[in-house]
């Protein structure tokens, strides 16, 4: 599906998403069109899905990062429409297990966390939560590894 120079650029533009067309051909070796035809197809095929900024919530004024577990009634999922109106829900998968969904939430504070929680269980679909806070990001969310495994060699 990928192979190294596709790897190589999508690391490139991770570490530097500011980085031109241009300037990714000369560090790479290849001609500017074959960058712009690679970008092209991989945001194509959805390997590349955006090039959005990535935002930090902790300076953004948001320390308190805190994953929470939903059960909901009756396979119930317009309770994600909710969700989405909640700005503090960054996150919202379905998953196997205790509960049905599994929501990284952010807040200002361990109380701010608590009116978040109330928020999320205002939804009549919403039955129970169950929340762990998280004390430190040990691992950013990251993808380049991800990547320079997926490489066919």
């Amino acid at each position: 599906m990928i192979d190294r120079l596709d790897a190589d650029l999508i690391a490139l533009l991770t570490a530097e998403p500011r980085l031109g067309v241009f300037e990714a051909s000369r560090r790479l070796g290849v001609a500017r069109g074959t960058v712009q035809a690679r970008l092209d197809r991989l945001q194509r095929t959805g390997v590349i899905k955006d090039f959005a900024p990535t935002i930090d919530s902790l300076r953004l004024g948001f320390p308190v990062t805190a994953f929470v577990t939903a059960e909901i009634t009756q396979s119930d999922l317009s309770v994600i429409d909710h969700l989405r109106g909640i700005p503090e829900v960054l996150e919202v998968h379905t998953v196997t297990g205790a509960g049905d969904l599994l929501i990284r939430v952010v807040a200002r504070s361990n109380a701010d966390l608590q009116r978040v929680i109330s928020g999320i269980l205002s939804e009549p679909g919403i039955s129970r939560t169950s929340t762990v806070i998280a004390l430190e990001t040990t691992i950013e969310h990251r993808s380049v590894p991800l990547v320079e495994s997926a490489v066919e060699e």
